[in-house]
């Protein structure tokens, strides 16, 4: 069967999965994940996650859940987007990395930002975020400065998960002018064969819901 990636556009999470999945020309087809009506808490998507989170990778019997898991899977099936075996630890520091330090609080500031009621919008806990996410920022951009890709010379799941957040048109304190090199390497992402856009590689977009 073709391998099915339960996602929704709106997710940056899924996007790191679904972008690893169409970069490496792995055979895949999305499955929409009505998350903002409550479809991640429904007993049939429970069933196939018990965390109720966007992704999930389903494929022969086989699931997967949590982004990069999926992320290593289709690098192991594939080939692709791995570095030299003696680099594969500093590629796996930066996907632990991005899980607590990036996406992890990249994501929840911009679903404070911008998916809650305006009047719901925890203010103190939107600064406090915002204050995590540019230092993370800040981390990103030093690294960055001098190369052109997170680990070694090629791109690699690094990439492809620290960029997971940082194509959406949506405010959450992220400025690409005001981070040069971070800039450079999500065009560089972005000119990869194949590359698509979020909303472009997965369905579910805020205007589907204005």
């Amino acid at each position: 069967m073709t391998a099915q990636l339960h996602c929704f556009g709106e997710s940056g999470n899924s996007y790191k999965a679904a972008l690893t999945l169409e970069l490496s020309g792995y055979g895949w087809e999305p499955v929409w994940l009505d998350f903002f009506n409550g479809g991640a808490r429904s007993p049939e998507f429970l069933a196939i996650n018990e965390m109720g989170e966007a992704p999930v990778f389903v494929e022969d019997g086989l699931t997967l859940t949590q982004s990069c898991v999926i992320q290593l899977h289709v690098a192991e099936r594939t080939g692709k987007f791995l570095p030299p075996p003696e680099l594969r630890a500093e590629m796996m520091r930066w996907l632990f990395w991005d899980a607590q330090k990036g996406s992890g609080q990249q994501g929840t500031l911009r679903f404070l930002m911008n998916f809650l009621p305006a009047e719901k919008r925890p203010q103190d806990a939107i600064r406090f975020l915002s204050g995590r996410v540019q230092a993370g920022l800040a981390t990103l951009e030093r690294h960055l400065r001098g190369r052109d890709w997170m680990v070694g010379d090629a791109p690699s799941l690094a990439d492809l998960a620290c960029c997971g957040y940082l194509y959406y048109p949506e405010p959450f304190t992220f400025d690409r002018e005001a981070l040069p090199a971070v800039d450079a390497w999500l065009d560089r992402i972005a000119a990869l064969p194949g590359w698509k856009h979020p909303y472009e590689l997965m369905p579910g977009n805020p205007s589907d819901r204005a």
